[in-house]
């Protein structure tokens, strides 16, 4: 597929290349500015979403230039059916987003989709206009909480039998179990360990020492994974889940106070996390006292004799 023909005048697109993050994450930070007034983008996280199993460099990236090399907008498709589209605030309305849009189209259509979906932050008026314009759904709504953390945390006496500790290596394959088994009921596919993996504990910003783990005797039932992001004052818990058998005990209240406590210690003085609509947990983690701070939108599109209603709900990732 020519990505060239596909870019307005005056722009040049190619495929992304991991030379590339270092922009890309500027990029991102002047969306995230101008849409929220400050930044949560790291670096390694888009370094992750681009290396990630089953992404494929050469034919599911796109990055826009201009004349003078500038950095306009990027795209990655995962799988023939997640986009994620960012155009810099400066060249918003000279058709970059919709360039990188119709490329996303074509290349879910080449790899034989029916559908293509994209999460918009609900700040982004341009791009949710964009999508609306082409008949794209709304399935699901994702939310990002906070908590206040104005005094150190006590962490509540967990049910018998459960023991916490910190992640370590040895616990990979056993989290990445607990937690796509516990993501099954929402999430479009499971994620193979190498892809999870990728996402979360290899990233430069995982932190183990800030990532609980619930034992009933030597079986992980509970996971929290958290980053340690740079340039921010709040701690971000990236991942939640309790076994199925070990839910409704309080598992996750208690994880979630040992890494508030952690956080609190090194001088944070918020946690965030997200949600999304599909877990049902939002009512959830507003009794343990969190609010909503920020949402977005998972919109989808139906490509040629496809139907967005059809399959699962995409998620976040």
């Amino acid at each position: 597929m020519s990505v060239v023909s596909r870019v307005p005048a005056g722009f040049s697109g190619r495929a992304a290349s991991t030379a590339d993050v270092e922009a890309i994450h500027r990029l991102v930070v002047a969306v995230e500015n101008e849409q929220l007034g400050y930044t949560e983008a790291s670096a390694d996280g888009i370094m992750a979403s681009i290396t990630r199993p089953g992404l494929d460099l050469a034919d599911d990236t796109l990055v826009i230039h201009d004349e003078s090399g500038r950095l306009a907008g990027w795209a990655w498709l995962n799988r023939g059916r997640r986009a994620q589209i960012d155009v810099d605030p400066a060249f918003r309305g000279r058709g970059v987003g919709t360039a990188l849009l119709d490329w996303a189209e074509a290349r879910a259509t080449e790899l034989g989709s029916d559908w293509i979906a994209q999460t918009v932050d609900d700040a982004d008026e341009a791009g949710t206009e964009l999508l609306r314009s082409r008949g794209y759904e709304v399935l699901a709504t994702n939310w990002q909480l906070e908590m206040p953390m104005p005094v150190e945390p006590v962490v509540p006496a967990l049910p018998a039998g459960i023991t916490v500790r910190p992640f370590e290596d040895r616990d990979a394959a056993a989290v990445h179990l607990v937690v796509e088994d516990a993501f099954a009921d929402w999430q479009p596919r499971r994620k193979s360990y190498q892809e999870w993996a990728r996402l979360n504990i290899e990233r430069e910003t995982f932190a183990p020492a800030l990532s609980p783990l619930a034992f009933a005797g030597d079986e992980v039932v509970g996971v929290v994974l958290s980053l340690d992001l740079p340039d921010s004052d709040e701690g971000y818990v990236e991942q939640l889940a309790v076994r199925r058998d070990h839910r409704g005990q309080g598992i996750a209240r208690g994880l979630l106070a040992v890494a508030r406590r952690g956080f609190y210690q090194q001088g944070r003085r918020n946690l965030i996390l997200w949600t999304h609509s599909g877990t049902g947990a939002l009512a959830m983690y507003e009794r343990l006292g969190m609010s909503v701070r920020r949402s977005t939108t998972v919109y989808c599109g139906s490509l040629p004799g496809g139907n967005p209603s059809s399959g699962n709900v995409p998620s976040r990732s």
